[in-house]
């Protein structure tokens, strides 16, 4: 078979998708920074249904390819093939794959678009390869590949500590947001970088976060240099109390009333693109059914 007449590049299953939903971060402190150069954080995950979506086709050869390009990013730097191929190392498997991405989450947001991806990919992969790691190991691996995946893994809502990795599973309101994508991407790298981080938060608690204390580290950096979110912000601000996701670039505020939320999405100026999404304390991968989603190449 030819990749031009590859079944997922012509029909694609909706039913047979595996989702790779966003994250919001409710919170971020920035506790220190660490001598292998990452940082200790405080932080809140929740999910959102907005999700991309992904496909795979079990290969015999032991291949990993990526079907579809995405803008910017180097089928060796994608974290799908990355998370592909580190499975394969961890366990053994002679199997490969073929994965389509369908991306719906922007690059450069700040909600996990890549981390989720690569998430999913070891989830599918662990289930279509049989390779029988437990969600711990999947973590691990998961870790090994980025600072969001272990959350996408497990998917659920959390408290997270560490680099972001140890996690302790809460139930928050789920309430309907309105998330606006500012026309920039913010590397998070640079952003941990900058010699104008705050790095020196105070630690607090659960109960200090759910009392309100809704701290991002990173927000007066990237609203002095990023003008696009600033804007995002301000304009926000007309219905409700607007916050930034990680490092940006999607900023977002809560709306107990979805149709608030909708109509709030009716006035965002035409500079600004954005979405309602419904806040999620369990992800939408752990309900994927595994029946009937094995095909091969």
């Amino acid at each position: 078979m030819t990749e031009s007449n590859h079944p997922l590049l012509n029909d694609r299953d909706p039913e047979i998708a595996w989702p790779a939903p966003a994250k919001l971060n409710l919170m971020l402190r920035v506790l220190g920074r660490r001598s292998d150069g990452y940082h200790d954080l405080q932080t809140v995950f929740q999910f959102i249904d907005r999700c991309d979506r992904l496909w795979f086709a079990v290969r015999t050869d032991g291949q990993v390819r990526r079907l579809n390009p995405l803008p910017g990013i180097a089928e060796s730097d994608d974290l799908s093939v990355r998370a592909a191929r580190a499975l394969q190392q961890a366990t053994g498997c002679q199997l490969g794959v073929d994965l389509y991405c369908e991306k719906r989450l922007p690059l450069g947001g700040g909600l996990g678009g890549g981390s989720s991806d690569a998430a999913t990919t070891l989830v599918a992969l662990n289930q279509l390869w049989d390779t029988g790691l437990d969600e711990d190991a999947l973590a691990r691996i998961g870790l090994s590949l980025g600072a969001d995946v272990p959350v996408f893994v497990r998917g659920r809502a959390a408290w997270g500590e560490g680099v972001g990795e140890r996690l302790e599973p809460i139930d928050l309101p789920q309430p309907w947001y309105l998330i606006l994508v500012p026309s920039c991407a913010i590397s998070t790298r640079a952003v941990f970088q900058h010699p104008e981080l705050t790095r020196d938060s105070k630690p607090i608690t659960l109960s200090d976060f759910l009392s309100g204390d809704v701290q991002n580290d990173c927000l007066p950096i990237v609203r002095r240099h990023y003008p696009e979110v600033a804007a995002a912000l301000d304009w926000l601000s007309a219905w409700g109390v607007g916050r930034l996701t990680g490092t940006g670039a999607c900023v977002f505020a809560a709306f107990e009333d979805h149709k608030r939320a909708l109509d709030a999405l009716e006035q965002v100026p035409p500079a600004l693109r954005g979405f309602v999404a419904r806040g999620l304390n369990r992800s939408p991968l752990l309900d994927r059914s595994t029946s009937g989603c094995l095909s091969q190449a």
